[in-house]
């Protein structure tokens, strides 16, 4: 009895290993919800305050009209009018990040107050997880629409990110169509903390609306093409000088050269590059996985199953017509199969080996008792002779060794 609750026991920590993007992104999106704020006030401060020292000093010297200084007020007042709405909004959106941790926070503490893996609660906890898991994928595929049917038809809206992967699939869909214009704009939204990041995307885009310049082959495009480099790329020349320089290179090459690299920077590969790079960069900013949740919580889960047979020649009964057991291993399966082969072993403490274990020619190993109690049972070996339960192969008794473990 000791054994089974010890085993039956829920560790909340190891549980909560997976779940550290649930908080870490209202984090992030509160932080950057803050340092708008931040910016907004600090550039209307800096417009406002010399613009009534002027207007006060103006008016103190009577180098003004009345009505001037009253139209200098009022404008000012627009201007402060103008910087309240967008606080209020910036207010907004901070309440809806505060009620969505929140609500992430006590969904996470609901693990701590179950005490059992057999507990009801827990099956529940499970099944809402389950579910997020499967609609931060749907929405990491660009199934928006069904992730956010899901995620209303289960309330979990709070626990998954909807609107943040909607607006990053919605740029890198614009990139793959061949537009520049939103993915930039997300750029100079982003330039402070895009400055920390390893990958180069401002610059990869501007690199491409360099291209799309030179490959019109137009005199008048060209020139722009050269004044855009001059403007946007030459300040990389450091961090990125090789690319500068094909950059440069690529003006004596026209769009259906074969010329490589030249020949690969006109292609429209690129495109998908850009989709796949601003992606990345994007989830590296927010802190997202770069992989789906659920991907990683399926290699955990088949790490801890996969043994050294489940990627053998005959991993079950469906891929040998001679094999007398049905194989209901999640690795061997056709569906999982794939995906488990890069994972590790599992680490079992307990061996689970027999006392009289034997080895087949063929060598494979099993109880001799058991082997000779099951080709019994088949009823279509003759004495003498034990079959594969696995293999469907037939040997004599004489020709299995006695295994000794070390």
């Amino acid at each position: 009895m000791a054994a089974e609750l010890t085993s039956t026991k829920l560790n909340a920590e190891n549980h909560l290993l997976l779940d550290q993007p649930l908080l870490r992104l209202p984090h992030e999106l509160a932080r950057r919800n803050f340092k708008s704020v931040q910016r907004i006030v600090e550039r209307e401060r800096e417009h406002v305050l010399p613009a009534l020292k002027e207007t006060a000093n103006a008016s103190l010297s009577n180098s003004q009209t009345p009505d001037q200084t009253l139209a200098a007020l009022d404008a000012m007042i627009s201007r402060m009018q103008g910087l309240k709405r967008k606080m209020e909004n910036l207010h907004q959106e901070e309440r809806r990040i505060h009620d969505q941790s929140k609500k992430r926070i006590q969904h996470l503490e609901s693990l701590h107050q179950i005490p059992s893996l057999a507990d009801v609660k827990y099956d529940q906890w499970s099944r809402v997880r389950l579910n997020r898991l499967v609609v931060d994928h749907m929405l990491r595929s660009g199934y928006t629409e069904s992730a956010q049917q899901l995620a209303q038809e289960k309330d979990i809206e709070d626990l998954v990110d909807l609107n943040v992967f909607v607006q990053c699939q919605r740029i890198a869909e614009s990139l793959r169509r061949g537009g520049t214009k939103d993915a930039l704009q997300w750029c100079s939204e982003n330039k402070a903390a895009l400055k920390k990041s390893q990958y180069n995307l401002e610059f990869e885009l501007r690199m491409q609306q360099y291209i799309e310049m030179l490959r019109t082959g137009d005199k008048e495009k060209v020139v722009e093409a050269m004044m855009h480099a001059q403007k946007y790329l030459a300040s990389y020349v450091e961090t990125q000088s090789a690319e500068v320089h094909r950059a440069a290179g690529l003006l004596a090459f026209p769009r259906d050269t074969n010329a490589e690299p030249y020949k690969s920077m006109y292609s429209s590969d690129r495109w998908a590059h850009l989709s796949d790079l601003f992606i990345r960069t994007h989830h590296e900013l927010l802190s997202l996985p770069s992989r789906p949740l659920l991907h990683i919580a399926l290699s955990a889960g088949l790490s801890a199953l996969k043994t050294p047979s489940c990627h053998s020649a005959y991993t079950s009964s469906s891929s040998n017509s001679l094999s007398t057991t049905t194989s209901v291993c999640p690795i061997c399966s056709t569906e999982l199969n794939e995906l488990a082969r890069k994972m590790p072993y599992a680490h079992h403490a307990k061996s689970y080996v027999e006392s009289d274990p034997i080895v087949l020619p063929n060598g494979r190993i099993y109880g001799q008792q058991r082997l000779l109690e099951l080709s019994k049972k088949v009823g279509c070996v003759e004495a003498g002779k034990v079959k594969d339960p696995t293999t469907g192969e037939v040997f004599e008794e004489r020709e299995m060794k006695k295994v000794y473990i070390m």
